[in-house]
């Protein structure tokens, strides 16, 4: 791509990322208040709010991200599989947004039950922990994607490698966190949310907590 043009896909891509990680902040806060709250009107209109929150905001920036960072990766020398951190990056985002997209049925139904005056709270309450559950752990995966797009570690793949001495193409500038000496921390940290993700796809596979019907 040319410089203007690849700066505006980045701009579009880091305006929905960080987007889409304030958007389910702001959606856990409202699970919480759901779960906790004692004001049944304050209960219905958080889960109202949830629903809006997901189909207008939450859907949209996921897409967005997912989209325009496919365009980085295919429109600029970093390539899709040539460095770990975009690989993982894109598999965590894709992932994200599949089990956003797993979820929605159950988040409006929610929002349907808390919007039945006939539908009494304790009873849209059995089917929130779900949703709960799932914006603390695609929050968790989300922060990790900043992480790899800030630090860039693990350098390039065995792809990558055989690609750039095929092309004949001098290294890219070492990136902090991406050569021999990247921070043990930077793998812990990695090992452990990796743990995480397999525990929260784990989670969703074993339909753990309530379900919306």
């Amino acid at each position: 791509m040319t410089p203007s043009l690849r700066k505006l896909a980045l701009t579009a891509h880091v305006t929905s990322s960080v987007g889409w990680l304030g958007a389910v902040t702001v959606f856990l806060a409202l699970a919480i208040a759901g779960v906790t709250s004692k004001d049944h009107q304050m209960v219905r209109a958080v889960y109202l709010a949830m629903g809006l929150t997901v189909s207008y905001v939450i859907v949209p920036l996921a897409f967005a991200s997912l989209l325009s960072g496919l365009v980085l990766a295919l429109g600029t020398r970093w390539g899709l599989f040539r460095h770990y951190w975009v690989m993982i990056k894109f598999l965590l985002t894709a992932l994200a947004t599949i089990v956003l997209l797993m979820q929605l049925e159950s988040i409006r139904y929610l929002a349907d039950a808390a919007a039945d005056p006939t539908t009494s709270v304790p009873v849209v309450r059995e089917a929130a922990l779900r949703p709960l559950i799932h914006a603390a752990g695609g929050l968790v995966v989300l922060l990790m994607v900043q992480v790899l797009g800030v630090y860039k570690p693990w350098g390039m793949t065995l792809y990558g490698r055989r690609k750039q001495h095929a092309q004949g193409d001098t290294p890219a500038a070492p990136h902090r966190g991406s050569t021999t000496g990247t921070p043990r921390w930077l793998y812990v940290s990695g090992t452990i949310v990796i743990v995480l993700v397999l525990l929260f796809i784990a989670v969703h596979l074993a339909g753990w907590g309530p379900r919306g019907h």
